[in-house]
């Protein structure tokens, strides 16, 4: 048995033995009693003067039988408990005769939803409507590069999906008693990404490590008798009795469109596939507007950022780029009660063009592993729920008018941005004050094709804006040097999350429409690479219990 210890918490750069000598002084017992000590966790205490580290760890006894009685001895003391089993254990295995389940997407939940039925034995089929990764990352230069957009391949679509082209953000929130999260992460170690992830407390991959890990995977999907076709868009669904009996399916290279049949498909499609949306409301399965956020992105110096939470200690290898977490909950003007927040928040990274819509223009954040480049950026967005969506004659929204709505105000940062991607910009100080950029100050936006310096007034709706105003200097207060006059906001950013949810029960089918299995970010039930992969796991459970009956 082993202890799992939380809240250690020594000085940067304590030595080596310090954490077994500590976790034995918590414990109550003598240095020599700690065998070994393993860093479950690893984060940063930075606001008192004298940065610390914490540490929660697994420790193991020279004498594993007196664990009992120690846990026994500090059994009110929270941070003193028995490391739990996080190993994953395969519910089912395939019989022979078992049909070939369908996979509709290759971003991070219909990655992981292929690979556990694919390590189950049930042989998945991936359709993906984008390309191969790094053909997909050759079209996603092109838009930011020559401006040229490939609406099939892209930031949105393509192997990977959104999340290949983010930070590679690998935390979330969610609640996990089954530690599937673990199970997520450790594949991705498995594959190559780098091993300290399992450690450290907001851990990230970044993209060009990325695009290895998903090749990766993609290759032990292949060898475990599952099969990936690119380029493959679904574009209708059949259902006969209420239940799918198959999926239309265009062949982008060939341009012909057959019929496949599938009496069960997992739907891990991403937050854009807004065309996929509005087949499946015209097929009758049951689709419902969610709340989301819209908002801009926002560049800051990494280093204001670093000074802002590190103090004295900027700078140390140890740390890194140093990341934020904002919210301000509006008490005044036409934003009142509407929360504001940073979202996708990246560190020495970049702003990309992240549209999948000729003509329109969408802001996202992106990182490398080294997360060294000069800007820290992230988005500022206001929650807004369907209550502000566009709506019918009778008052009612539409399901999809959170759609209609992103459409809206891409097509408006298009116009403003000139009419070539390039996205409309405007520096904090203006933007606060109420007046238009006529110019670019000390912080050099990175979003590439490039921006246009304006008034981002006209980008979002009034009340959007008014919340923004207010949240800025607040997060200012915060964080000093968040609202500096040169850091620059950049708009849109509208992707923030699915406009829509696919309602599912219980069972993980659709409400409606047996042998349908809505699942991750663009079904609604997920936001981010970690929780979407941990959504496609548990869809492939709930497929493969069914499957197995």
């Amino acid at each position: 048995m082993l202890l799992r210890l939380s809240e250690l918490k020594l000085p940067l750069g304590h030595a080596d033995g310090d954490l077994a000598h500590l976790a034995a002084r918590v414990l109550g017992q003598p240095p020599e009693a700690v065998a070994h000590v393993e860093v479950f966790k690893r984060s940063f205490d930075a606001r008192k003067a004298e940065l610390q580290v914490v540490y929660i760890t697994d420790v193991r006894l020279q004498d594993p039988a007196q664990a009992p009685e120690l846990l026994r001895r500090h059994a009110n003391n929270p941070h003193i408990q028995a490391t739990p089993d996080m190993r994953y254990q395969m519910p089912v295995t395939a019989a022979v005769t078992a049909p070939r389940p369908v996979v509709v997407g290759f971003g991070p939940c219909g990655i992981f939803a292929a690979l556990l039925l694919a390590q189950m034995g049930f042989k998945p089929l991936v359709l993906e409507r984008g390309k191969a990764v790094r053909e997909r990352t050759q079209d996603t230069w092109g838009l930011w590069r020559r401006k040229q957009l490939n609406p099939e391949s892209n930031v949105q679509f393509g192997e990977g999906g959104a999340g290949t082209f983010s930070d590679g953000k690998l935390y979330s929130q969610i609640k996990d008693p089954r530690f599937l999260g673990r199970k997520v992460m450790r594949e991705l170690v498995d594959a190559g990404a780098p091993p300290e992830i399992l450690q450290i407390a907001h851990p990230h991959i970044g993209t060009f490590k990325l695009v290895k890990v998903v090749e990766n995977i993609r290759a032990r999907i292949i060898a475990l008798g599952g099969e990936i076709r690119f380029e493959q868009k679904v574009t209708d669904v059949l259902i006969d009795g209420g239940h799918l009996r198959g999926l239309m399916v265009l062949d982008q290279r060939s341009g012909r469109t057959c019929e496949l049949r599938a009496d069960h498909a997992i739907l891990a499609l991403g937050h854009s596939a807004r065309d996929t949306f509005e087949v499946l409301r015209a097929r009758g399965v049951h689709v419902e507007a969610k709340p989301f956020s819209i908002g801009f992105r926002i560049e800051h110096p990494q280093g204001v950022i670093d000074r802002a939470r590190w103090g004295r200690h900027a700078g140390h290898p140890l740390l890194g780029a140093a990341d934020y977490r904002l919210v301000h909950h509006v008490t005044g003007g036409a934003g009142s009660g509407r929360a504001v927040y940073s979202f996708c928040m990246c560190p020495g990274g970049t702003v990309v063009a992240a549209t999948s819509e000729p003509g329109r223009v969408a802001t996202n954040g992106m990182s490398q592993y080294s997360r060294n480049e000069r800007n820290a950026n992230a988005a500022i967005v206001v929650g807004i729920t369907p209550d502000d969506f566009p709506r019918h004659a009778d008052g009612r929204p539409h399901p999809l008018a959170g759609i209609q709505l992103q459409r809206e105000l891409e097509s408006q940062a298009f116009v403003l941005g000139g009419g070539d991607y390039r996205a409309p910009a405007q520096l904090v100080g203006d933007f606060i004050a109420g007046r238009a950029s006529s110019a670019l100050g000390g912080v050099q936006p990175s979003y590439q094709p490039g921006v246009v310096p304006g008034d981002l007034g006209p980008a979002l709706p009034g009340y959007a804006i008014a919340a923004l105003r207010e949240a800025l200097p607040a997060f200012g207060r915060k964080l000093k040097g968040f609202d500096m006059h040169d850091a620059v906001l950049t708009g849109v950013e509208t992707r923030t999350s699915s406009p829509v949810r696919i309602t599912r029960g219980e069972d993980f089918q659709s409400v409606n429409v047996g042998g349908l299995y809505p699942a991750g970010e663009g079904a609604g039930y997920a936001g981010g690479i970690l929780s979407a992969g941990v959504d496609g796991i548990k869809a492939a459970e709930a497929l493969a219990h069914m499957l197995s009956a």
